[in-house]
């Protein structure tokens, strides 16, 4: 949400943030958020030249141990002096520190992100001289070459350079400085700047130019007082053979990252941007600062870790030209290799810099999930249906929208609470009129196994008379101003103060206050919603927290990407703790940093009834899901604005095959449950909800393989065919793990869509009619308004649950039918996951995990987890063959003993239907077509 509402409803006190907020355009307000020629820093390093650097290795300086290379690099314009760290980190990774030598003061080196110290492996010199040193990388004959001047550092497979640093000259670091104007510290004769090592505080420094915005800079109305001066670091990389790069999000744009060059950079700042523009570079909630480079050769990833204000700039050589101009080039033998070169640039800390250099996609998944986690294991519900708006009003509305789903056989999970089920917007509270008895509408949910979810957020309210802001305060837990007192900002409380996160004894007195003593009115079916949490300040600076408000020893800048990660961690952990740490929480974020997947999920914020923002739902998920985040999904709907029915249809449509599947709409919208649009569109959507539930078990079994691996549930088309470039920048499709593609319809009108099934040698199967296609082709599909193309990948078996109940805890002992598609050898293969869906018990092996295969006319299921224990009570109730000829019988085997089945075959189509097979789940068994 964000704060044009808040104005309304405060009147004139919030006058003077007129200018922050909007009343009615419903658009965003560029001129509230900087440009990089508004931001000082991006400003000046983007004004450096390529080819002019003036840092030098100094060879002498190397220190090399079995586990990193130590380096000092000098700056000859003004004498400072860098530490450069390398290391060899297990995995086929590779990390670069750059530090200054002896920094005036510390600079802020990220924590809390990475989910250990990474393992190192040895790195050995291979040789040296004058020029630089060749290191040795093991595996595959990979090599780190250093070069000293200028220093350059490229890393190079056999005759391949995989990557160069600095190859371009841009490297950058403001080092830190006293300020000239100020009186002399007294002290300034023992500081460690005035060694001849670094005399940053020397003659040479006096001689460095002073820029406007490098001690002080104001935007709008706010002045950043900038007490310490200048501290930008920047780096760029080049990276040969490379066109397509993906990923640093969160931004409404293509899920092929574009040149820079005649605009501003992609900006990675967490923050409230009203009903944000697509296609732009602008930042929004959350930032993860994390870019893929893929080619049909090798799959690659750089992690900046930095939480600072971030800029990335791209440019290619291949940029803007057309196929025809591609064409041209090798006709004449251009030897012209393809290379994308990206420069990040952070306001403040240090370079540190992980290089993933895969070399498969697979790889890349794996060497980040190895530095910060996977995917948070969710708990089944939480991949069913979600119903939420801006508000439901008081129990008797949310009993009434309970009911409705029953009444027109809609199942759903979750219904949802926003900021009015409040006493007055005072967090952890009920609104003692409209939510007078909460354990008694939790109860009423509970008796129907479903559950709510209700916001808290992170700005609290200043009033003596609430609870929460005494403790904080009394505490001293707030983020304080840059004077020493308690930062205050207007949120939609009014005067609001913010918990300092960063602090681990302000998370874990946070953690407490979700305790069923503490938090009054919860049960164990009420989980949690953190919006705001950027955090939207709405009379901030670009609505949200002064750069040099406190947090203990750190300015706001340092920490500021890291602020809404903190806030999901310590509601995430407060959940666990409230039920003993049996429990797995469901909290959703709406600000995010690299790390976030291991807390919940996360969904794209506030967008709009349009067709655009329906479209752009997919290339911003397959995005958070390449950089770990695989819990993502869009309002369903839009929250702004009203939705025509076709698009209300179609978005439904396309959410059911997305990870979070939640509707969500804006206060001063329509109301909009599923049956308010006329029998014929609840019946449409009634459909595709239904659709969802039947394919949780897949949904599952992804999301268990995603917290394993920290491969992503939803996918590009490139990840799995890596080597077909036709798949590079598609973003209109995608792939649920192997076995599911979907082309949603995204056209407003459309009587027919283009799919691209990949694979010249894969079969695809439709969903809903069986028919089954080649790979390797652009098929065209018409469709009508029921139609949602989706796709079963020959090869593949998916257990599907056909008996939809109200809540997916209902299903909960039902039957499977396995839909077994056949590739051109008529083999397949496929997984069935099972625990009891809510606990961490699948920790100490309470799980089943099936492994399924067909060969030779045989469909066997084998435990993959001989030493977990669980049991089901579902059992198999059908198996359905596509591409099968028919047998002249069907026999199951299992431990006791082997009878005849029941089949149909449909010859105009291949199918093969076996009913009534009747094996438990977790058993043994063949089933033998003869």
């Amino acid at each position: 949400m964000c704060c044009w509402f808040f104005l309304r409803r405060m009147g004139p006190v919030l006058l003077l943030w007129v200018a922050v907020c909007l009343s009615g355009s419903w658009a965003v307000d560029k001129g509230n958020f900087k440009t990089c020629d508004q931001s000082a820093f991006c400003k000046r390093q983007r004004a450096m030249k390529p080819g002019e650097s003036p840092y030098r290795a100094l060879l002498e300086t190397m220190e090399l141990t079995n586990t990193r290379l130590t380096l000092q690099l000098i700056n000859d314009n003004n004498k400072v002096r860098l530490l450069l760290e390398l290391y060899r980190l297990q995995g086929n990774i590779t990390r670069v520190k750059i530090n200054e030598l002896k920094p005036l003061k510390p600079r802020y080196e990220v924590p809390d992100v990475l989910i250990r110290e990474p393992p190192t492996e040895p790195l050995s010199l291979l040789s040296q001289d004058e020029n630089g040193v060749v290191l040795s990388l093991g595996a595959e004959s990979q090599r780190v070459i250093v070069s000293a001047r200028p220093f350059r550092l490229d890393i190079v497979e056999g005759r391949d350079v995989l990557m160069s640093l600095n190859s371009r000259g841009l490297l950058g670091f403001e080092h830190l400085r006293m300020r000239k104007d100020t009186q002399a510290d007294p002290e300034a004769e023992n500081k460690e700047g005035t060694d001849p090592a670094n005399p940053a505080e020397t003659a040479k420094e006096e001689e460095e130019k002073v820029e406007d915005g490098m001690w002080e800079e104001t935007f709008k109305t706010h002045t950043d007082s900038k007490p310490s001066g200048p501290s930008a670091v920047s780096l760029d990389f080049s990276l040969p053979g490379v066109e397509h790069v993906y990923g640093i999000p969160e931004h409404g744009d293509s899920l092929k990252l574009k040149t820079t060059d005649s605009g501003d950079p992609y900006r990675l700042y967490n923050l409230d941007v009203f009903q944000y523009e697509l296609y732009n570079p602008m930042a929004l909630y959350g930032s993860v600062p994390v870019m893929l480079s893929h080619n049909a050769r090798r799959t690659m990833g750089i992690f900046w870790l930095n939480a600072a204000e971030t800029w990335v700039d791209i440019s290619s050589n291949t940029a803007g030209k057309t196929v025809f101009g591609k064409m041209l080039d090798y006709v004449q033998g251009s030897s012209e290799t393809p290379q994308t070169d990206v420069r990040w640039i952070s306001e403040s800390g240090i370079i540190d810099v992980f290089l993933m250099l895969g070399p498969t996609p697979r790889d890349v998944f794996s060497q980040y999930a190895s530095l910060t986690g996977t995917q948070a294991f969710p708990p089944l519900a939480s991949l069913g249906y979600h119903q939420c708006r801006w508000n439901y009003n008081d129990q008797e509305d949310v009993r009434s929208v309970d009911a409705g789903f029953d009444e027109h056989d809609i199942p759903y999970d979750f219904i949802w609470l926003d900021i009015e089920h409040t006493d007055g917007k005072r967090y952890f509270t009920w609104d003692p009129h409209k939510f007078a008895s909460p354990k008694e509408m939790l109860q009423g949910l509970q008796d129907k196994k479903r559950k709510m979810v209700a916001i808290v957020d992170p700005h609290i309210k200043v009033d003596t008379n609430y609870k929460i802001h005494n403790e904080i305060r009394s505490r001293g837990f707030y983020v304080k101003n840059k004077d020493g007192g308690d930062y205050e900002g207007w949120c939609w409380p009014g005067s609001a103060g913010y918990p300092d996160f960063t602090r681990p004894d302000m998370r874990a007195w946070w953690a407490s206050q979700f305790a069923y003593d503490q938090y009054e009115g919860t049960m164990e079916n009420l989980y949690t919603w953190n919006d705001m949490n950027e955090p939207s300040v709405f009379n901030g600076p670009e609505v949200t927290m002064h750069k040099d408000a406190m947090h203990e020893s750190w300015e706001h800048r340092d920490v500021h990407n890291l602020y809404g990660l903190y806030v999901h961690r310590a509601t995430a952990e407060g959940l666990i703790e409230r039920s003993g740490g049996v429990e797995r929480p469901f909290v959703l974020t709406r600000a995010f940093f690299a790390g976030s997947q291991r807390y919940g999920a996360v969904w794209t914020g506030d967008n709009a009834a349009e067709w655009d923002h329906l479209k752009i739902s997919i290339p911003m998920c397959l995005s958070l899901g390449l950089v770990g985040i695989s819990f993502c999904g869009a309002d369903v709907g839009g929250f702004f604005k009203s939705p025509s029915t076709e698009l209300l249809v179609r978005w439904y449509q396309t959410g059911a095959y997305q990870p979070f599947f939640r509707a969500h709409a804006h206060l001063d919208t329509p109301r909009r449950e599923p049956w308010l649009f006329g029998p014929e569109n609840t019946a449409l959507i009634r459909e595709v909800i239904r659709q969802r539930y039947t394919f949780l078990p897949y949904w599952y079994q992804l999301f268990y393989l995603a917290y394993q691996t920290g491969e992503p549930v939803m996918r590009p088309l490139w990840v799995e065919y890596p080597q077909d470039p036709a798949t590079f920048a598609l973003d209109d499709e995608f792939l649920l793990g192997r076995d599911l593609l979907v082309h949603p319809v995204t056209e407003e009108g459309a009587r027919g869509v283009t799919a691209y099934l990949p694979g010249k040698h894969e079969v695809w199967f439709d969903i809903h009619t069986f028919q089954k296609h080649n790979g390797g082709q652009n098929l065209y599909i018409p469709v009508t308004m029921s139609s949602i193309p989706v796709f079963q990948r020959g090869g593949s078996i998916i257990p599907r649950k056909l008996r939809v109940r109200r809540s997916s805890t209902c299903m909960e002992h039902d039957p499977y039918t396995l839909y077994v598609a056949l590739d051109n050898r008529r083999t397949a293969e496929g997984e069935l996951y099972i625990d009891d869906g809510h606990t961490f018990n699948y920790e100490k092996k309470e799980l089943m995990h099936r492994k399924f295969s067909f060969a030779n006319g045989v469909l066997s299921s084998v435990d993959l987890e001989p030493n977990a224990q669980f049991t089901t009570k579902s059992w198999v109730e059908r198996i359905i063959i596509l591409g099968a000829s028919k047998p002249s019988m069907v026999t199951l085997k299992t431990a006791d003993g082997e009878n005849q089945l029941e089949f149909d075959f449909d010859a105009s189509m291949s199918v093969l239907t076996i009913r009534k097979p009747g094996m438990n789940a977790g058993a043994d068994w063949t089933v033998t077509l003869q």
